[in-house]
């Protein structure tokens, strides 16, 4: 009977980590934190933490900074804002950090990103550049290498 429960109440968080998923999806521009997101879900923030990270690779907060940056990119690659200005756009409130976050998870820095981008993307429809062009997870989520027993 315990494994039956244990097993609900394991559907049950997925569920609600799913929503803390979507509507990080949704409000990434908004200041969120993961005690707003885990008051949201109702969970502990230590308790929605741990569960994010084994439900999806990555911390709440790494996977709202890879959605921010994924924005960031398509604004960028647009042409038509500064630096300054999508990094307030997509709900950064540091420039400094943004632009620290966006070099470890695109590789440049946003500036430099801002005029390779429009030679790099000249031509692609919009859905194919915001594919080739996606940020990868690198140090926050790492591959777990198989373990042989």
């Amino acid at each position: 009977m315990s494994s039956k429960s244990d097993a609900t109440q394991r559907l049950a968080d997925l569920t609600r980590l799913r929503r803390v998923r979507d509507r990080i999806d949704r409000e990434y521009a908004q200041p969120l934190n993961v005690e707003a997101l885990a008051l949201g879900a109702h969970m502990s923030a230590g308790h929605l933490s741990r569960e994010f990270r084994l439900a999806y690779g990555e911390s709440p907060y790494s996977y709202l900074m890879t959605r921010r940056i994924e924005r960031a990119m398509a604004l960028l690659r647009r042409g038509d804002l500064s630096v300054t200005d999508v990094c307030f756009a997509v709900g950064c409130s540091s420039l400094g950090t943004f632009s620290t976050r966006f070099t470890e998870l695109v590789g440049v820095p946003p500036s430099v990103y801002r005029r390779q981008a429009a030679q790099a993307t000249a031509g692609l429809p919009s859905c194919v550049a915001k594919q080739v062009t996606r940020p990868v997870r690198n140090r926050e989520a790492p591959v777990a290498e198989p373990q042989l027993a």
